[in-house]
């Protein structure tokens, strides 16, 4: 167990509050303060009314659930959400108002104008002190501009088309605990039968479970993908085309991309930009048939990048110039598609180490 001095200390000199401290992302949070030497002390884990007086892992402690409220929050300078929209629009903005710094993991106010929406290795540039209230990114959104950065800089982008392949605890630990239910029920000779999800998804790939728009066929999530990145790039010029899809594994998204530049590369200057962008790991062994996969990006806050290549539909030649090309990613979309970026906002704005 912690010390008092979290409960003691009602107005902290420093550290942090989590709201959402019991859930996927909440405790994905707790963990990386925790590797990042932030003292149990210093952090205050809020949640639901039904869970205060809980105990929550902070590594080899316990922290015990506080209620979020109001006076909770603002008990730190900088304050993390990791709960549902509801909750941060009912304690955000309100916390912003008085000092408190909130970077809000939710969709609430990712597309309001006046909010930054942040990635800080693509546009951490724009934070200024001024901002009180920061968006986090959808975690598809965070790693699809990390993985395009590099080329983005180095010849532009005209185009994109990306199909995800997204883990389940995306969608939370109830759906976490549905993956691993199913998959023992249907190994045993029974019949996966959905509760969280209207589809199976042991042994099942299934369109992803956002709503879908009647007019347009774009789900939620494709449509976040296509808004996000417009506003975290400030350039609505490249065309998006997503494809989202859930599938049966626990943790880390991937996702299969076809890019097109402004400008003309060689394979190797590709590469090249790939190798030297920040955030990114190359995963690209040709011989060996090695390349990014969820389990390699698990626990990792690097984007890994492979299957590097010219668009075949272009009959390449190594030695030429090429506007379309293609590669595969996979990343931790718990930690680098949310906490992480969320605690590398705090630490560019020197309010958490990094």
């Amino acid at each position: 167990m912690p010390s008092d001095l979290s409960r003691a200390n009602l107005r902290f000199t420093h550290g942090v509050s989590v709201v959402g401290a019991t859930g996927a992302v909440g405790r994905e949070v707790l963990r990386v303060l925790h590797e990042r030497r932030v003292p149990a002390g210093k952090v205050r884990a809020l949640a639901s009314d039904a869970s205060v007086g809980t105990l929550v892992p902070f590594g080899e402690d316990d922290l015990v659930i506080e209620a979020t409220t109001p006076e909770n929050i603002q008990s730190a300078p900088v304050s993390i959400f990791a709960a549902s929209s509801e909750i941060s629009k009912r304690f955000g903005p309100a916390a912003a108002a008085v000092g408190t710094v909130v970077i809000d993991n939710s969709s609430a106010f990712r597309l309001d104008a006046g909010i930054p929406l942040i990635v800080p290795g693509v546009n951490g540039g724009t934070l200024n002190g001024a901002s009180r209230l920061i968006a986090n990114p959808n975690c598809s959104t965070i790693m699809l501009v990390v993985a395009l950065e590099p080329l983005r800089k180095a010849f532009g982008l005209e185009r994109v088309i990306v199909s995800t392949y997204q883990a389940v605890s995306g969608a939370g630990l109830g759906a976490v605990a549905e993956l691993k239910d199913q998959l023992r029920t249907v190994l045993e000779g029974g019949e996966a039968r959905p509760r969280f999800f209207k589809e199976p998804c042991a042994f099942n790939l299934f369109s992803h479970d956002s709503e879908v728009d009647l007019e347009d066929g774009l789900n939620v999530e494709e449509r976040k993908i296509i808004a996000e990145a417009a506003k975290i790039w400030d350039d609505s010029r490249v065309r998006i085309t997503p494809t989202c899809v859930r599938v049966p594994v626990i943790r880390a998204h991937s996702q299969s991309i076809v890019v097109e530049l402004s400008r003309p590369a060689t394979l190797v200057e590709v590469r090249s930009a790939f190798a030297h962008g920040k955030g990114i790991t190359v995963v690209d062994d040709r011989v060996n048939n090695s390349f990014p996969t969820p389990l390699k990006a698990s626990d990792q806050d690097q984007v890994l990048v492979g299957r590097i290549r010219v668009d075949p539909a272009e009959r390449p030649d190594p030695e030429e110039k090429y506007k379309r090309f293609c590669f595969f990613s996979s990343a931790d979309q718990l930690r680098r598609g949310a906490a992480t970026n969320a605690l590398d906002i705090a630490a560019r704005l020197g309010l958490l180490p990094g």
